[in-house]
């Protein structure tokens, strides 16, 4: 069981890296002004490296509690699968969400997300 843990958080860490990824993709991606694109770009995935570290890291300061941590992962996740399908990757949209639910419902049925 421990194994699947471990290979759960390394899935709960692919996804937050996915998730700028995304947030960047659909920045650049953006159709509108190259000003607009360069900042949402870089904006947007620098306000959820930002915000996570703030609120959802493992070692976090201000860390969210539960339920409220899972709740915001939820929102976080759903925005870059919506980021993705905006992007021009509809099954890539969908693929990661699937993904994150599985992922979070592991972590929430393992004991509470560690990442």
């Amino acid at each position: 069981m421990a194994a699947l843990k471990t290979v759960n958080d390394l899935v709960a860490f692919l996804l937050e890296v996915l998730a700028v990824a995304a947030l960047a993709w659909w920045g650049f991606a953006f159709d509108g002004p190259v000003v607009v694109r360069i900042l949402l770009g870089i904006g947007a995935p620098a306000a959820l490296i930002g915000t996570w570290g703030l609120l959802l890291a493992p070692k976090a300061r201000r860390r969210l509690p539960m339920p409220w941590l899972v709740v915001a992962k939820v929102v976080v996740f759903g925005v870059a699968a919506l980021a993705l399908a905006a992007a021009g990757g509809a099954w890539l949209g969908v693929a990661f969400a699937a993904v994150a639910v599985v992922n979070l419902g592991l972590a929430v049925v393992w004991g509470g997300p560690e990442r």
